[in-house]
């Protein structure tokens, strides 16, 4: 893409885009699709070309961050003639994907994890205001200012002064939203625990403001509380039945003409006006839709309604979890939660699948992404280009689960791709005592014996262990471009203009693109 932003692509560009993405990916299929813990099983680094393996073999960690991994670092030159397939291969990861820097330009300035307004204290936003950071964790609090200072422009852009927050969780953004930015706010939620979370902390934020309305003595009138609601958001129901569940818990538009709003950036009280100003005959039940971080095809779900519902004028999709997107080949990904189908056992239409969304994208040869492709799209690169720049020891636990997936295939075939939760500080132990843990975790005796002699050839390998998961992190900003520009061409399928804006700091926040669609016209 040479580095353009994907707002900046016409309808043609993306569609060409899209097919040199399907292309591109169905080639290195091998190693989106591959497993690190099958990395001696499967003999994976032999299925690597052998002019790659003869130049990556001897990689240090800080080269294989640098050489590979790094779209800006130029090598004044490399330990040795790379072939040209490789260097090919290198470049094309990086120019198929979105640029993923902060568009506001308030991120880190350099390898730190943090971004400018945690340089002060690392658990406080600088720029937000402390009633907003009561209960959230600095990751949340970078990412409801940066979504609810767009949330608000949009509401400005198109006059509505509602807000629906699915996938609100414990409310942080709604909170926000509704008292930083003065929105009248529906928040839905289908964890009921969740839901009751939010409220709790609504209450000590309300008591918190009437505590410095008294420090003031002055009187204001204090903002609604946003509504909350319990629900799941079912993908195969309609439009209709969506905005029936915000029925009876949406605060009218007009429903307070002068409130008191909450500065984000100082906590202050002031008397501006609450909400955008625009124009006061649209339809009142108008909105704009948001969802931070909504799981699976909740994403794709929003992205429906908002195409076919009249009264939703504007979207932010945030998504995540790309590995519970229901496919053709996979309608119910494994780890996917909610109530079961409504119509019958079999397979929903096409056009309910969460990807692919476009018809253009349905019709490319080799647009399948697997579940292991859409699971390596939600790996942070920055975070593990800094691992190696560190020579970090937590590089090793790649090495031991993959030596461990040996001796339990061996003992039991049937445990292949056992599921092992994260054996805590796992770097920090040898082999042997990790090995006992995780034997233990799939019903193996933990003192099932390990060949002395084995465990040290596979030890050895731990370098190419860990450029070979290098080479198939490469894949996955590249599969999450496809994912995003397939929900691009749908929405332009449907006469919506989008674009696609890197909001968060990726250091921070690796899900950190922002799909932003508005309706033009009445």
């Amino acid at each position: 893409m040479g580095g353009k932003p994907g707002q900046s692509l016409s309808s043609d560009e993306q569609k060409d885009l899209a097919q040199r993405l399907t292309a591109f990916l169905h080639q290195y299929r091998f190693l989106s699709e591959s497993y690190v813990i099958e990395f001696f099983t499967e003999d994976l680094w032999h299925k690597l070309p052998v002019s790659w393996q003869s130049v990556l073999q001897h990689l240090s960690y800080p080269q294989t961050a640098d050489l590979l991994l790094d779209a800006d670092y130029q090598p004044r030159r490399y330990p040795c003639v790379w072939p040209l397939s490789l260097l090919a291969f290198r470049a094309s990861t990086h120019a198929f994907t979105f640029p993923r820097h902060s568009w506001r330009g308030a991120g880190a300035t350099d390898a730190s994890a943090k971004p400018q307004e945690f340089r002060d204290n690392p658990h406080q936003s600088s720029l937000l205001a402390h009633i907003f950071r009561k209960h959230v964790k600095p990751k949340k609090q970078h990412e409801i200012r940066e979504l609810g200072a767009l949330v608000e422009q949009l509401c400005e852009q198109t006059g509505c002064k509602r807000v629906v927050d699915v996938g609100s969780g414990q409310g942080h953004l709604t909170r926000f939203l509704s008292f930083g930015c003065g929105l009248s706010v529906t928040a839905i939620e289908a964890d009921p625990t969740l839901v009751a979370t939010a409220t709790k902390f609504d209450g000590e934020l309300l008591l918190a403001l009437k505590k410095e309305e008294q420090k003031r003595k002055c009187s204001y009138e204090l903002p609604s509380s946003p509504r909350h609601v319990t629900g799941w958001v079912d993908p195969k129901a309609s439009w209709e039945v969506f905005v029936k569940q915000l029925e009876g818990h949406v605060i009218p538009a007009g429903h307070c003409k002068k409130r008191a709003r909450v500065s984000p950036c100082c906590a202050a009280l002031d008397s501006k006006s609450s909400g955008p100003s625009g124009d006061e005959s649209r339809d009142r039940s108008d909105f704009v839709l948001t969802g931070l971080h909504a799981c699976g095809d909740l994403s794709p779900t929003l992205l429906r309604h908002f195409v076919k519902c009249p009264h939703i004028r504007a979207i932010t999709s945030v998504a995540c979890c790309y590995m519970k997107l229901s496919t053709q080949e996979q309608p119910a990904p494994p780890g996917v939660v909610g109530p079961p189908p409504s119509t019958s056992d079999r397979a929903p239409p096409r056009s309910d699948f969460g990807y692919p969304m476009s018809e253009h994208v349905r019709a490319l040869p080799g647009h399948e992404l697997s579940y292991k492709a859409r699971e390596g799209a939600c790996h942070a690169v920055e975070h593990y280009v800094r691992r190696l720049r560190e020579e970090s020891a937590l590089l090793r636990t790649h090495c031991y689960r993959a030596m461990l997936e040996t001796f339990v295939t061996e003992a039991r075939p049937q445990l292949r791709r056992a599921g092992i939760q994260t054996v805590k500080k796992a770097h920090l132990l040898t082999f042997t005592e990790y090995a006992k843990l995780g034997l233990a975790r799939v019903g193996l005796p933990p003192s099932l014996p390990l060949d002395p002699g084995c465990v040290e050839r596979m030890l050895a390998q731990q370098g190419k262990v860990v450029v070979y998961f290098s080479l198939a992190l490469l894949l996955a900003p590249v599969v999450e471009t496809l994912v995003l520009l397939d929900r691009m061409i749908y929405l332009q399928e449907n006469g919506v203009d989008s674009q696609l804006l890197p909001l968060f700091d990726p250091e921070f926040s690796p899900r950190n693109f922002v799909l932003v669609g508005v309706k033009t016209g009445g």
